[in-house]
């Protein structure tokens, strides 16, 4: 099996000036509170037993999150529990082919034969991608005779879906997976998104309905589905692709729009517009936006000034939904509108988009270190590797602004821990500084390299 070995160096400067230490301080929190926070989702998923099925929504959702993590743990064994996953599946979506709920769990099985190259990960899911690409998807939308089995009617299956199509694009090199995901996408688009609010309709049902103070039912989950779902679309949309200047709008002025209806708590409240009426936060939604918005940032698509202090409330709200254990609290239950929600409250999907929301904000918070080189390595082949991993030395000198190796210093970014650095020479010239690390198949480091 060929090994693929990929080293992105990132040399990132803060919007603002912050210090380093207590950047440091956070980063690490952030790993932190997500590993508790998934090691608690797997021991309850052991001891109390799993509430829907390992192919279900629900879960597929959860795996959308476990797949984050698992990339920053520097520990396999998540992974490993994910692999379980697609063999008690047997590599199998759910019952219906074409409801999108039931063929989410193919983010999963494609995510993971990215990283392992095992056909038969994704061989049942392509069989049933090569059926919907070839379908002519012709019928209203509208909420009646079964139609949720058989197109994306509701503003959720948007999440469920696209990027189950798409990533099977990232594995297969084809793209008609991603252009039918994509075309499918516009026409959801067109039925549910409501051009004046900025927002989607969870499905027809809720064209005509009013909240108590009269205005219009918008479902901050069923909203932030949409921008988790929009997201991971756009992740493996290519720059050139004719659609993804629509996407990107669509996700602008989302995302404009969501983050005026932030309420002080740092969350989005059950009801996008009347939130007097589920007074408490409401972990799920606020998951899935913050980790959309801080993904937004992290690729350039919206500016840090403008949304960092949005995405850091709803980063607060989140963690303090943790309890001492690592159980989320605050998720609302499982159905199509608004509900009320509690401290005890959980369920497995509001866990994915916590550790969505917590990847992303990992990666947001070390983009903005001042003066400070981040540089990211990812093993990307199905077998451990110790990688060395080199920053030239002019580059060194232009961004942390030092003459002496000696002054300088290099941490591991989600641990603090020190990594020792090394020095190349050349003509007794120094060319290089160099750190060597082992990584785990499928994850990523990310290493600290700043002033003493």
């Amino acid at each position: 099996m060929q090994k693929q070995i990929i080293l992105f160096l990132l040399v990132l400067f803060a919007f603002g000036k912050v210090n380093a230490q207590k950047k440091q301080l956070l980063a690490s929190e952030i790993i932190s509170q997500m590993k508790k926070v998934a090691d608690w989702q797997w021991t309850n998923l052991e001891t109390a037993g799993w509430k829907n099925p390992k192919k279900d929504w629900t879960s597929g959702a959860m795996y959308a999150g476990m797949m984050a993590w698992g990339r920053l743990a520097d520990n396999d064994s998540y992974y490993k529990k994910l692999i379980q996953v697609g063999e008690d599946n047997k590599w199998e979506t759910g019952r219906y082919r074409y409801f999108a709920d039931d063929y989410c769990v193919g983010q999963l099985y494609s995510q993971l034969y990215t990283i392992y190259k095992r056909p038969e990960y994704i061989r049942k899911f392509k069989a049933l991608a090569d059926t919907i690409v070839s379908l002519p998807h012709s019928e209203s939308l509208e909420w009646k005779n079964g139609i949720y089995t058989r197109e994306w009617a509701w503003c959720d299956a948007l999440f469920m879906g696209p990027p189950a199509l798409a990533y099977l694009s990232q594995a297969t090199g084809d793209a008609r997976y991603l252009d039918k995901s994509i075309q499918l996408w516009w026409k959801s688009t067109a039925y549910l998104y409501d051009k004046d609010e900025h927002l989607f309709y969870r499905d027809s049902r809720y064209f005509d309905k009013k909240e108590k103070n009269g205005t219009k039912v918008f479902w901050s989950r069923g909203n932030g589905w949409v921008m988790g779902g929009l997201v991971r679309l756009l992740s493996v949309t290519p720059e050139n692709h004719p659609e993804r200047k629509k996407l990107v709008k669509l996700f602008k002025s989302m995302a404009e729009r969501l983050a005026s209806l932030q309420q002080a708590d740092g969350s989005w409240h059950a009801s996008l517009l009347d939130p007097e009426s589920y007074a408490s936060k409401e972990t799920s939604g606020t998951g899935f936006i913050c980790y959309a918005m801080a993904w937004g940032v992290n690729n350039g698509l919206i500016p840090y000034k403008k949304y960092n202090g949005v995405i850091s409330k709803a980063w607060d709200a989140l963690s303090s939904s943790v309890h001492p254990d690592g159980k989320l609290g605050f998720v609302q239950a499982q159905g199509a509108a608004p509900d009320k929600v509690g401290y005890d409250d959980t369920d497995v999907y509001g866990v994915g988009a916590f550790l969505l929301a917590g990847s992303e904000l990992f990666r947001l918070n070390l983009a903005n270190h001042d003066r400070n080189i981040i540089a990211e390595a990812y093993n990307g082949s199905s077998t451990s590797n110790n990688q060395t991993i080199k920053i030239a030395w002019p580059q060194i000198i232009k961004k942390v602004k030092v003459k002496n190796p000696e002054q300088l210093i290099a941490r591991n970014a989600a641990s603090g821990q020190i990594v020792p650095l090394g020095v190349n020479y050349k003509d007794e010239k120094i060319t290089e500084v160099y750190l060597n690390e082992d990584l785990t198949a499928g994850a990523s480091k990310f290493f600290e390299i700043s002033i003493k």
